[in-house]
């Protein structure tokens, strides 16, 4: 009794840990007997807890659920009862990430019982211009900058670094953006792509606060810039009524819809985005997609293919600026924004290896979807702009036998590139609508 007292006394200071508290009663109360019972040690409780975490995330049967089950296959009387299990429990787990990620192909969208975030206006000092959040020399960088007008983002995908960054439930809106984008200084013999999107989504809040208008007028008034709004939303209402200098175009992230269905809640269907981009490349307005994530699952490369097909159906290559791969990519402090965020998600079922100093897919798995879908747009690789974003040299030779050997010769090989597109593309919007 003492013992059990004593060891109650040591789990109390284990119970502070984050995702224990984070976690349902049940498999909290599950954890907190398994471990009075076989005095766990604090690095075996948090092994466990970890675990506990991914297992309701994927669906999984609960920690005390898989305990109990091989509990009953030992001898109480082993002395290694402790290991076996924590160890059989540990393999599981590591099979789970290993193996191709299983997604229910004929489920509808998942539902959230989350609120959307509310908006709110910001009229700081903050900087709004910058370099993409992402940027390394560690991998092959495009040297991309960004225009933030806003923080934080509301259509929930899971993987999304934006909420490691902006937390709570408000996205803040900026108010003196004009003022902001007008002390830009660009040096006017340099060439720049810049993106609207990667702190919220580009088009998903359409003009709120003029937001829209005040980034058309910045592309407007500097002719040496590429601007690129980034979106996973179907909100091209406004660029469709408005007049958009011919250095805009407009990029969709594009996954198969039963990824879109578990990952990436309040999200347009790829349908939808699909017929957006048709919209406005229908307009004169040149667009381009994103490939990012790739996530490798059960079906993936039927899936991508049906998906690359679709998308080469509907566009012809002219219209399409640029196409961009990349897959998973995790910072610690993000892998541990998901664990706290109590959603079931398979975002995290992944092995994990060392990526630049960020956490991805091994080697081997990116050669193979990235070859994978860099054969099926094989038709036209030679007439659109093809790169990796985030990724390391052994990427681009082993799928696309090239890679540049600077981070700038990549940068301006892109801009050369979506120019001659913007240029060439037919009428832009203005001359449309006049």
């Amino acid at each position: 009794m003492t013992k059990d007292l004593d060891y109650q006394k040591r789990f109390a200071s284990f119970s502070n840990y984050e995702l224990y508290q984070n976690l349902e009663k049940g498999s909290r109360n599950a954890i907190k007997d398994i471990g009075i019972k076989y005095q766990l040690t604090y690095q075996e409780l948090r092994q466990l807890t970890d675990m506990a975490v991914d297992f309701v995330m994927w669906d999984e049967p609960s920690i005390g659920k898989q305990w109990n089950y091989k509990e009953k296959s030992i001898q109480h009387s082993d002395q290694m009862a402790k290991k076996k299990i924590l160890g059989s429990i540990y393999n599981n787990w590591e099979e789970l990430k290993e193996n191709a990620t299983n997604y229910d192909a004929n489920g509808s969208k998942r539902e959230y019982n989350t609120e959307g975030k509310k908006l709110k206006t910001i009229n700081g000092d903050n900087a709004v211009f910058g370099m993409c959040p992402v940027a390394s020399e560690k991998t092959v960088c495009c040297n991309l900058r960004t225009i933030d007008v806003a923080q934080g983002c509301g259509l929930g995908c899971s993987y999304c670094s934006i909420q490691t960054f902006y937390e709570g439930g408000t996205i803040a809106v900026e108010e003196n953006l004009a003022d902001k984008l007008a002390a830009i200084e660009l040096d006017p013999n340099k060439n720049y792509h810049i993106g609207s999107g990667q702190s919220s989504d580009s088009l998903a809040l359409g003009n709120k606060n003029g937001i829209l208008d005040t980034q058309l007028e910045f592309a407007r008034n500097n002719p040496n810039i590429i601007l690129e709004f980034k979106t996973k939303s179907k909100n091209v209402s406004h660029l469709l009524q408005a007049a958009v200098p011919n250095n805009i175009f407009v990029s969709w992230s594009l996954n198969p819809q039963v990824f879109i269905d578990h990952e990436e809640a309040r999200t347009a269907t790829i349908e939808q985005r699909l017929q957006a981009a048709r919209q406005l490349a229908d307009a004169g307005i040149l667009v381009g997609f994103h490939f990012h994530p790739i996530v490798y699952y059960h079906g993936w490369n039927t899936d991508y293919n049906d998906l690359i097909n679709r998308l080469m159906a509907m566009f012809s290559a002219r219209e399409i600026g640029l196409i961009s791969f990349g897959t998973l990519t995790f910072i610690k402090p993000a892998i541990k924004s998901l664990r706290m965020a109590s959603r079931r998600s398979k975002i995290l079922q992944m092995p994990f290896v060392d990526a630049a100093g960020k956490k991805s897919y091994p080697m081997e798995t990116k050669k193979k979807i990235f070859s994978g879908v860099w054969d099926a747009f094989q038709p036209w690789c030679d007439e659109v702009f093809f790169y990796f974003c985030m990724e390391d040299r052994q990427v681009w030779e082993s799928v696309f036998g090239r890679c540049y050997e600077t981070n700038d010769d990549f940068e301006q090989d892109l801009f050369t590139s979506v120019s001659k597109k913007l240029q060439t593309i037919s009428e832009p919007l203005t001359s449309w609508i006049n």
